[in-house]
């Protein structure tokens, strides 16, 4: 998840940092990965362990990730408020302790409604963490070092999913195995990622550099000189094609975010209602293991591909075969295999996820790049693909629920064809920024 306060690029004066980047920014990238998995997947394995219906999981743990999607709006506030170190170490705190406070109210009579409140805080504090984190990011590296890093930033997200789908959910497996009781093996296996996200903190404490640009940008001359959210946002919805672009973010991977939300539900349901009735520790290891190992090779080549043939060449059979993979689950719906061809389905349809996603990632960053407001409109575009998988998580659980395993699939297959229809209007090409925007004058 990458994100950004700034409105547009302005020249940055920095002071050479003292330390290596390889100190600071794996582990502070992984430390944006972490909270996002935890409340957005690892939530949705606790509550269907828990015993709530998949319609409730659907809702909640989709409703939970509005900070994500408008966190652009309180972006400026971060820029004129404070240093952005200081940002990203204070909101690191704070999901310490709410991780921490989550956990320990999963054994209380009223968890669900305690847990989502504290999911929601969590969610909010790291959206704002996302704002910091990738404003100090340009701060404290320079320009030719920053694309360097871009992958590095990807690589220890994606671990992050590992810490959490994995060694997480396994580790409250085992204990269930062990004989403790579900709530109390979730208990501690969440007090564990809390501890270690905390861990983290201090380690960001004295690893990262103090940046002399890391200033509040809170003069009135620095203001008045910079175009507002309001321009930003009339321009995004001002240029051609707008339509098709807006339908296509959000439409694009809407029947793959219906399936990635029930696919823990899936594995985890008895037999008898329909699912693979697979245990806690085998789901651990398929999603936050071999699925994500697939998810990160996917990515890696779609994004080798794409720079070399360009997105043009690339994006229709990076498009069909990442929904190639899905009606296997139909057919796993319909025959209820075995762990060992769950493990080789999730590895084919995460591989193909990661490979088509590159081509949704590289189409935003040109969406954004015809504007002067580059930045700022990958902002909005980042907000509108969260907003596409919010949806598509809202009714996924409503929709398994009253059609079945078996039929849900076969409209998350449906699903996809919107997205691949809308590649045939919507511009592919690089294109030039747009300066025909009115500015201020300085």
């Amino acid at each position: 998840m990458t994100t950004t306060s700034e409105i547009h690029e302005i020249p940055i004066t920095r002071s050479p940092a003292v330390r290596t980047p390889w100190a600071f920014v794996p582990s502070l990238y992984f430390q944006q990965g972490l909270p996002v998995i935890i409340v957005q997947q690892v939530s949705v394995l606790l509550y269907k362990k828990m015993g709530m219906p998949n319609d409730q999981i659907g809702l909640w743990t989709s409703l939970v990730v509005w900070p994500w999607i408008l966190k652009m709006l309180w972006g400026p506030l971060v820029d004129l408020h404070g240093k952005k170190r200081n940002w990203v170490l204070g909101t690191q705190a704070l999901i310490g302790i709410a991780l921490g406070l989550c956990a320990l109210a999963v054994t209380t009579k009223s968890f669900l409604a305690v847990t989502l409140g504290i999911f929601f805080i969590t969610a909010f504090l790291s959206a704002t963490h996302d704002i910091a984190l990738d404003g100090y990011y340009m701060l404290a590296l320079p320009k030719d070092r920053q694309a360097f890093f871009m992958g590095i930033r990807t690589t220890f997200f994606r671990l992050a999913m590992v810490f959490s789908n994995g060694f997480l959910v396994i580790l409250a497996g085992r204990w269930e195995q062990a004989g403790m009781p579900i709530a109390e093996s979730w208990r501690s296996a969440l007090l564990v990622g809390a501890a270690f996200y905390l861990a983290l903190m201090a380690y960001a404490h004295f690893t990262m550099p103090k940046v002399e640009a890391d200033q509040p940008a809170s003069s009135s001359q620095n203001r008045a000189d910079q175009p507002s959210f309001g321009e930003a946002l009339r321009s995004f919805f001002t240029q051609e094609k707008v339509i098709p672009i807006f339908l296509f973010i959000l439409l694009y991977r809407f029947g793959e975010s219906m399936l990635t939300k029930m696919a823990g539900p899936f594995l985890l349901d008895t037999r008898e209602a329909g699912g693979l009735g697979l245990e806690t520790l085998q789901v651990g290891m398929i999603l936050g293991n071999v699925g994500v190992i697939c998810l990160v090779a996917g990515g890696l080549l779609g994004g080798i591909l794409i720079s070399k043939f360009g997105l043009k060449k690339c994006v229709w059979p990076m498009a069909i075969f990442m929904n190639l993979p899905n009606p296997f689950y139909i057919w796993a719906a319909k025959t209820q295999p075995g762990p060992s061809a769950v493990y080789l389905l999730t590895a084919v349809e995460q591989f193909a996820y990661g490979f088509g996603m590159a081509a949704y990632m590289v189409f935003a960053m040109y969406a954004a790049q015809r504007s002067r407001f580059a930045t700022s409109h990958y902002a909005i575009v980042t907000g509108l693909m969260a907003l596409g998988a919010m949806l598509a998580g809202i009714i996924s659980g409503y929709l398994q629920q009253s059609v079945g395993y078996f039929w849900f699939f076969v409209i998350v297959c449906l699903s996809t064809i919107p997205g691949m229809i809308l590649l045939l209007f919507i511009p592919l090409d690089e294109g030039e920024r747009n300066e025909s925007t009115p500015t201020r004058s300085h």
